[in-house]
């Protein structure tokens, strides 16, 4: 019996695992898509500094 109720638990982490990603990669490509390209190049020109990668 201990089995099945771990295949069970697994099979709802896997889900909700999928649920959270599916939910974070739509609401970036939502906002990404809407926001302007100077907006997305100096958000990301900003982290590339912040993690001390050089860009220029």
């Amino acid at each position: 019996m201990s089995t099945k109720f771990a295949t069970i638990a697994a099979a709802r982490t896997n889900t909700a695992a999928f649920v959270l990603a599916l939910t974070l990669g739509v609401g970036l490509l939502t906002i990404s898509g809407m926001a302007q390209a100077t907006v997305l190049h100096d958000a990301a020109h900003d982290q590339r500094h912040a993690m001390a990668f050089p860009c220029h």
